[in-house]
This record gives C-alpha cells, structure tokens and sequence, in this order.
C-alpha cells in the first residue's frame, strides 16, 4: 500500500481545531427475549486495527475475558491509504465477508454513509450489518453483556463503582483519549497549546492519583485503566513526537511510567501490542503531519521493566 491522502475532511474545524464524528452506529448486543441482535456464540465478528488505539481497547477486553472462541477477529492493514482501511492480504484478510476494504461494510449497513471509516466494528454476521462501531460502547459489552459466554470473565465495569467509571472515563476520553488527537491535527498555535496543556495537567493528576494505589480504582485494572491503558502504550513512541505533545515524556512520570508497564505486562496484554504496527501507521498516515515518511525511531524505553506495583491496594 502507499503513503495515505487521509486528510481531516469535515474533522477539520474552521478555527483550526480538530473535532472528531460521532460514531453513528449505536445498537447493542442483548440477552433480552426478542432483542434486535442476540447474545450468540459466533454470531458477531470485531474488525480492528492493531495500530487503533480505540481498537485497541476491544482486542484487550476479547481477550482478557476470553472471548477468542464467541467472537471472531479480523486485522485491517495499519498503513490507511485513500482507500480507506484495507483488507490487504497475508494477515490482513476478512474470511468473514471477503471485503478488500471496510468501507464495504459500512456501506452494506448504510447505502447513504459518507463519514469516515473507523475501527473497531462490531459486524453481525446474521443480518450482515454493523451492530456498533463505538469503541467505548463495544468494550462495556465486551465486558458485561458478552460475561455469560467468556471462558474466564474478569469484571471490568462492577455495579459500586459505575458512576465513578463513567465521570473519569468521559474525563479521560476528553484530556487524554482524544487530547492527542486534538493537539496533533491542530492547526491553530493557540488552539493547540490549550489542548497540550489540558493533556499534561490530566496526566499530572491521574500520576498523583496513582500515587497509593496499583489502578485508578484499585488493586484489580477496570475498564477506565484499559482505556487509558492504550494512549499510554502509544505516547512516547507516537504522540510525544508524531502529534507535539511534548511537555513531557511518559518515561519522566513516577507513577504513570510504572503503571502503564504494569498493565502491559498483565497477562494477554503484551501479545496485543503491536509497536511496529503503530509506529508504521500514524507516521505513514498522516502526510499532512509527516510529509516526509519517515518513521521516527521507536524510543529507548523497556516496557518489560518490572513494575514494582504489586504491593499497593
């Protein structure tokens, strides 16, 4: 494939800021008599990047509630070219609907869609439609309604703490999640230097907060940690250099740096973790970014370091 044309499109706003589409397709998997789209084993199949960060989260909570065998997993090629997300061959293949691109599925499920194409998506095979392509709404069923049908379920969202995951989770996607886009594709100095120091004032407080304790909510990873989880992973070998969120680097956070090896070595993890395929993805993706293509030399950093957080609560 070739270097990508991808450009913001209708993300870009008029003053220069980066606003990313909502996701349009919102439908839930039920366990409910008569619902729409049922709980099934093999029913529903995810298409994901392994260089997508939101993409990213779903592979994680597959995996970590042993869902390989209930629902299915197709890779997308992590280089993007004007075509869109491809099913390029080798590894990249669909066996689901043989597409060559994934635009074909949402085409399928909507004639008239004209937005961009993301990952994951969350495909049932039944109907042949997208059921969601959500990444936080596919990670919560991934996590709840699919527990049923998960070989070794891990509770991810517990009724106490709902309200409190919900307010940091909305916090993170805003600061940190989203942030990084926000600060790269900036094309307004003022605009991005807002978006940067909201970034690292986040990560200041979330590195406090971790200060006395293993996870944000405890001596067990919830979803909020996996979705943070993600950004981390990628941040200084992509959005420190890639997207100028370069205030600090992870590696320089006493808590987050450890945290964050922490979750990467939790077991299934670091299999899901493709530095190779992120690194390719958003320097050769992003022309308007990275006109030259150079991929820049992933960081000196070791990921494998023992974390030396168990003993806290």
């Amino acid at each position: 494939m070739t270097s990508s044309t991808f450009s913001l499109g209708r993300e870009g706003a008029g003053d220069g800021s980066f606003r990313r589409q909502e996701s349009q397709f919102r439908r839930w998997v039920s366990d409910d008599p008569g619902a729409e789209f049922p709980l099934e084993a093999g029913r529903y199949h995810l298409y994901v990047a392994r260089a997508c960060p939101w993409a990213h989260r779903t592979i994680i909570a597959r995996r970590l509630m042993g869902l390989e065998d209930v629902v299915g997993l197709s890779f997308v090629d992590p280089i993007r070219d004007s075509g869109g997300w491809a099913f390029s061959g080798g590894e990249y293949v669909d066996p689901v609907n043989g597409f060559a691109f994934l635009r074909e599925a949402y085409l399928a499920s909507d004639p008239g869609y004209e937005a961009r194409v993301t990952v994951p998506v969350l495909w049932d095979r039944r109907s042949g439609v997208i059921v969601s392509n959500e990444s936080a709404d596919i990670l919560r069923m991934l996590g709840t309604v699919f527990d049923a049908l998960a070989s070794h379920p891990v509770e991810l969202y517990p009724e106490p703490l709902r309200d409190e995951i919900d307010a940091l989770s909305d916090r993170i996607y805003d600061n940190v999640n989203n942030a990084v886009y926000k600060a790269g594709f900036s094309r307004n100095q003022e605009i991005y230097e807002r978006e940067v120091a909201a970034l690292f004032a986040t990560l200041d407080e979330l590195n406090e907060r971790l200060a006395g304790r293993r996870f944000l909510f405890g001596p067990e990873p919830l979803e909020t940690d996996w979705r943070l989880f993600t950004t981390l992973v990628r941040f200084d070998a992509v959005y420190q250099i890639h997207f100028k969120c370069s205030l600090r680097k992870l590696i320089e956070y006493e808590h987050l740096w450890p945290y964050t090896r922490d979750l990467y070595q939790w077991p299934g993890v670091t299999e899901t973790v493709s530095f190779d395929e992120i690194r390719r993805h958003y320097y050769l993706t992003h022309p308007m970014v990275n006109p030259s293509g150079l991929v820049a030399v992933r960081p000196a950093d070791d990921f494998d370091e023992p974390p030396g957080r168990e003993s806290l609560g």
